[in-house]
């Protein structure tokens, strides 16, 4: 490393005192010691035995470099949420709460180390000194948790009916979507487990070669790059960002993804196609704008109007205008206004 030419970022950055290595491994160790503790005296509320942490810890080292490669050339973070909770719902059936625990700290892990590299990047460029970056990197992690959680026992104490969608509303915000997959993938991986489902016999078994498949798409893109290298566009189909963008369907609605979809063809394409000097200049700015918008104005209408028991209705709060996209498809299953298949 010492006859690496230095760009003129790592040279000013040569100002500062740089984060000494230890200070990582005090967090590291404490983070596995008090997980580890956890198992030990929580062991039947958390169902997650020691070792189990331990190989969500594992999992989580493994894949985090070439995630981070993923994310470093897309800017997209795919998950491996459905292949943490395949492996320990294998290894532990019946366990709805350890399926959870171990997607969380094998999936989260990875998560919270790709921010974490992210924010050191972005002091990197803006010239932060390492240990001040640091420092408010692990005190916003603390007062992050605590806010966290101190909301989230507010809003299950003050909203009534929070995430119950018969219990709601028609145009109630708190019906908790994501969270009801993430309820959903539980009791699916962790409480019947993928044995029963995708094992021999079970009714999904055939799913399971899609695994197969999905390590395999990539190479047929490979092969056509190199018969047709005069084909710019081939080495640019990235198959995981493609299958990433399946994964954010379960917890959305059409209205969602149409959205997306529209918003990012007119911004990174024509827009960046036909107006490149405005795109290089306004775009990320107007992306930021809008999540903070998206996320004042659900603040403000909250507290404005549906913490004073009013309800906005028209055609926009429909969702998806469609009723009947809840019900289920599976044959013999009865659920009030849907559909019985047969």
């Amino acid at each position: 490393m010492k006859n690496v030419k230095l760009d003129i970022h790592a040279k000013l950055m040569k100002k500062y005192k740089q984060v000494p290595e230890w200070w990582f491994y005090i967090l590291l160790v404490g983070s596995i010691v008090l997980s580890l503790m956890m198992s030990f005296v929580y062991k039947k509320e958390v169902q997650l035995p020691w070792w189990g942490m331990l190989l969500a810890f594992a999992l989580a080292w493994i894949v985090t470099l070439p995630i981070g490669v993923i994310q470093a050339t897309t800017n997209q973070q795919p998950g491996y949420d459905i292949i943490a909770q395949f492996i320990i719902g294998y290894i532990l059936p019946g366990k709805p709460i350890a399926n959870l625990l171990f997607k969380i700290y094998g999936r989260i892990s990875t998560i919270h180390a790709l921010s974490f590299l992210s924010d050191l990047k972005l002091g990197h460029y803006m010239k932060i000194p390492p240990r001040c970056m640091y420092t408010a990197q692990l005190v916003g992690t603390v007062v992050a948790g605590i806010v966290n959680l101190g909301v989230a026992w507010w809003m299950l104490d003050d909203i009534d009916n929070i995430c119950d969608v018969e219990g709601n509303h028609p145009d109630s915000p708190w019906t908790c979507p994501k969270y009801r997959v993430t309820f959903d993938a539980s009791v699916i991986w962790g409480l019947i487990g993928p044995r029963r489902l995708f094992g021999p016999g079970g009714m999904y078994r055939n799913l399971v070669w899609l695994f197969l498949i999905g390590a395999f798409l990539p190479v047929p893109v490979w092969v056509l790059s190199k018969i047709f290298p005069e084909k710019k566009w081939i080495p640019l189909i990235n198959i995981p960002v493609i299958s990433y963008g399946f994964a954010g369907m379960p917890p959305a609605t059409p209205t969602n993804i149409a959205s997306w979809l529209i918003t990012g063809t007119i911004f990174n394409y024509f827009v960046f196609k036909y107006h490149k000097r405005w795109w290089q200049k306004y775009n990320y700015v107007l992306s930021a704008a809008l999540d903070a918008g998206t996320a004042f104005m659900g603040v403000l209408l909250f507290f404005a109007l549906q913490n004073e028991g009013h309800n906005l209705k028209w055609w926009g709060t429909e969702v998806d205008h469609c009723p009947l996209a809840t019900c289920p498809t599976a044959p013999g299953i009865s659920v009030d206004g849907c559909p019985v298949f047969k």
